[in-house]
């Protein structure tokens, strides 16, 4: 159900990769947002409004919120599934749908220092999404190698700041990721690699294999090597949890929070394709793509299209 890794130790660019595993097709547009989009965190009497600040493009799921993105300053921003969340309740602040967490920080917020510093301006809730509970946590990280991870849970937004920081999968929460972690080798203990298709076990699979990464001669070396790691946590179809339920891959994609590159790979394609955001980050038109197009390959800046804003 999604796993996130952050490659923030070479000596070529800053770059993250993360994958969208769920039991259907997100259905994701990718989207261009100018600066100036008048924004709401939903329908509710007590949403939040907004202007953005900053230019960015993202991954929409089933056109209700965006699931990940970067802005024009290279912050990055990656929700994914969390279970059990309760997030803080009973303050004055307008509240944000937690479909509209990830575009709300990229509309605001320059570096993870800033997000951090305003936690408390909204409320998030979850209500169900296509009448289905879908809780998240948040990982973030900018262009100087900072990182965080917030999840709401126990009626605070907890959160894990720092660099090194740099992977993230799904249930159970941080904590108890980095005390499985301590187990195995190289991280304290004297297990190898599990291959289970678990959150825990994706979690230690890609911190474990991050952390041998060679250091790459150049920038296709650096986004090939996240790649390598989100592929190698990827999920297959048809393979089941121990639940029974099945979760596979659907895309990965990669922000490039250095040159403000934007990558996206459909596990049913064979090619991956790119946005270049600096080269479009003044851009005032909203526009939108279908990244998931066979035909589409390489550089996908071009591609897009003029469009109408369709949430939030």
């Amino acid at each position: 159900m999604c796993t996130r890794v952050f490659w923030n130790d070479n000596p070529i660019a800053k770059v993250t990769s993360r994958c969208m595993d769920w039991e259907v097709s997100d259905e994701p547009v990718l989207w261009f947002y100018p600066r100036g989009i008048e924004r709401s965190g939903g329908s509710q009497p007590d949403a939040a409004a907004w202007r953005s600040l900053y230019s960015s493009v993202g991954l929409s799921m089933w056109n209700i919120g965006t699931s990940d993105g970067m802005n024009e300053r290279g912050l990055a921003a990656h929700a994914l599934f969390l279970d059990d969340i309760k997030p803080p309740t009973g303050t004055d602040a307008p509240t944000i749908v937690i479909a509209m967490w990830v575009q709300y920080v990229l509309d605001h917020f320059a570096t993870v220092a800033e997000v951090l510093e305003h936690l408390d301006d909204v409320q998030l809730i979850a209500p169900p999404i296509r009448g289905q509970y879908m809780g998240a946590h948040l990982a973030l990280e900018d262009p100087s190698g900072d990182s965080a991870i917030i999840e709401p849970i126990d009626g605070e937004l907890v959160v894990h700041h720092g660099a090194e920081y740099t992977v993230m999968a799904n249930s159970p929460a941080f904590d108890e990721q980095l005390t499985n972690l301590s187990r195995y080798a190289p991280f304290g203990g004297d297990l190898t690699p599990p291959g289970d298709i678990t959150s825990l076990d994706r979690f230690v699979r890609a911190s474990y294999f991050r952390h041998y990464l060679p250091e790459p001669a150049n920038i296709t070396e650096t986004v090939a090597g996240v790649f390598r790691i989100t592929q190698n946590a990827a999920v297959p179809p048809g393979a089941p949890y121990d639940d029974g339920g099945v979760y596979p891959t659907w895309w990965h994609a990669a922000s490039d929070v250095t040159n403000r590159m934007y990558y996206f790979w459909s596990t049913h394609s064979p090619s991956a394709i790119w946005v270049d955001l600096a080269a479009i980050a003044d851009g005032t038109e909203l526009l939108a793509l279908n990244p998931r197009q066979g035909e589409l390959v390489g550089d996908a800046t071009a591609a897009f299209e003029k469009s109408e804003l369709l949430y939030g």
